[in-house]
């Protein structure tokens, strides 16, 4: 493969190499309700897959609040959500397989993820994923979270891999879109929507409900 130039995957982390939008679902539902508020799980959930934390608080809990607000409460739900999803933490099928062919093929691996800090540690490190990946990129390393193409081009710059020769692993349109933006294809995860909600996407080269159904000859054709 050296001689096309560099290939990479990236993959985003909630919802594609964790099974567990559920878990920060319900962890928005109890943050809203401490604050006597109650939110349709699957009307949110719509609204704000694969969005940053930031932006979905200020789109809830008012444009008004400063930076340092937004911070505060984005820790406090993330912390509800770490609590509720440690018991569970665990890799989707298949995907620890496929990471040790791609590394024997020489393909470079990044995760590209909306997600803060304390949430890429908390999966990372929690479940020891993290020597697998030569880049991570996460909230703070870009202005602008996905739709924008921003993460994705960051992660395949760091891994010296042109756009074509990336592959991205998705589970929600917003990501999906992301990915579009950046001239990559991509592979989408049902773990979170069912295969029709990513019809219109002329980028996804396969839909999977896990990454046994994958194999690395067959993503490089």
């Amino acid at each position: 493969m050296g001689e096309a130039g560099q290939h990479a995957f990236i993959f985003d982390m909630d919802g594609t190499i964790v099974d567990n939008m559920a878990y920060h679902t319900r962890s928005w539902v109890a943050f809203f309700e401490r604050r006597g508020r109650q939110i349709d799980p699957d009307e949110f959930f719509r609204k704000t897959a694969g969005r940053q934390g930031r932006e979905i608080m200020r789109l809830y809990m008012g444009e008004h609040l400063t930076d340092e607000e937004v911070k505060l409460l984005n820790e406090e739900k993330e912390a509800v959500y770490r609590e509720l999803y440690a018991p569970h933490r665990a890799t989707i099928t298949g995907f620890d397989d496929l990471v040790v062919k791609a590394k024997a093929c020489d393909v470079a691996l990044a995760v590209a993820t909306s997600a803060p800090n304390a949430n890429i540690d908390f999966t990372l490190d929690g479940l020891n994923l993290r020597r697998h990946f030569d880049v991570v990129v996460g909230a703070v390393d870009v202005a602008r979270g996905k739709p924008e193409p921003d993460a994705f081009l960051l992660a395949a710059e760091r891994c010296g891999a042109k756009p074509e020769n990336c592959i991205v692993f998705e589970d929600a349109p917003i990501g999906v879109e992301a990915a579009r933006r950046a001239g990559m294809r991509c592979v989408v995860l049902t773990t979170t929507l069912p295969a029709e909600a990513f019809a219109e996407y002329e980028n996804v080269i396969h839909i999977v409900s896990d990454f046994s159904q994958l194999t690395i000859d067959e993503l490089f054709k």
